[in-house]
Order: structure tokens, then C-alpha cells, then sequence
């Protein structure tokens, strides 16, 4: 119920990159693990208990041109954007949850967003079907997102 209560936003990334990503993890993946039907179904029920699509980021989108997605969706929020919002100090932050040992290597090193380069690997052959299933999900996001 608390969903309906606060802002909402959702912050996506292209399952070619994301389970390519996620198999140093979790070698051998199923949708579950991706967090995508998770994902799908939040944003549907906050559609519904809000009445409005929340905003939506593509990673691609915010590394491609991040000062003006991030003013996007800071109107979108309606909330103050501000250019500190584009740099930040490099560490470990408390806030950063108990995935940070497993993926925040990077952005604890980061001191401001890079660049988007393409991810050279691809989709083991054995997991192509989930690539698939993880597709149709994240475009019924993708459809809502947010654009520069």
C-alpha cells in the first residue's frame, strides 16, 4: 500500500547487458533472479494505484546523455535538480544496500557517470530463451521511458 504513497521512478537496462552482467554472479540464471517480472509487476500496480506511469530511465539513455535525463527526471518528480546530481565523491556509501559487495566495485571507484560503451560479450547460447523472456518484459517498460 506504501507504494502508492511516495515517488515512484524505474531504472532499467537492456537484458543483453544486464544477464551478461548477472552471470559472474549467478552462473546459471532464471527469470526470477533477473528481478524483471518483479520489476513489471511494481510498475503496473503503482500505474494502477497512482493513476499515472512513473518515470522510467534507461541505462543506456542516462550514461548516453545523463544531465538531461536526470533533469527529465527530476521534473518528472518534481524535485530540484542540481549539478552536484552529475559528480559525486568516490567510497562506499551507507545507503548502498546488500548487493554493493556483489556490484558496486565500479561505482564505488566512479566519481561521476562514464561514458556508454557496448558490452563486447553475449548471451551464452544456453541462455538465449531467457534473454528472450527478460526482452518482452523490459519493453513493456521500455515503452514508458523517459527521452532526452
Amino acid at each position: 500500500g506504501w507504494l502508492a504513497e511516495v515517488a515512484n521512478c524505474f531504472l532499467i537496462r537492456d537484458p543483453q547487458e544486464m544477464l551478461t552482467s548477472l552471470v559472474h554472479n549467478v552462473p546459471e540464471p532464471e527469470l526470477a533472479d533477473t528481478g524483471l517480472p518483479q520489476q513489471v509487476e511494481i510498475f503496473e500496480l503503482v500505474r494502477r494505484k497512482t493513476g499515472r506511469t512513473p518515470p522510467v530511465l534507461d541505462a543506456r539513455d542516462v550514461l548516453e546523455q545523463p544531465e538531461a535525463l536526470l533533469r527529465r527526471l527530476c521534473d518528472a518528480l518534481e524535485v530540484e535538480f542540481l549539478p552536484c546530481m552529475l559528480r559525486w565523491e568516490p567510497g562506499p556509501r551507507p545507503t548502498d544496500g546488500v548487493w554493493a559487495k556483489y556490484w558496486y566495485a565500479a561505482v564505488e571507484q566512479s566519481t561521476g557517470f562514464q561514458p556508454y560503451r557496448p558490452k563486447p560479450e553475449r548471451v551464452p547460447p544456453a541462455l538465449q530463451p531467457l534473454e528472450q523472456q527478460c526482452r518482452r518484459l523490459y519493453e513493456q517498460i521500455y515503452a514508458h521511458r523517459l527521452t532526452a
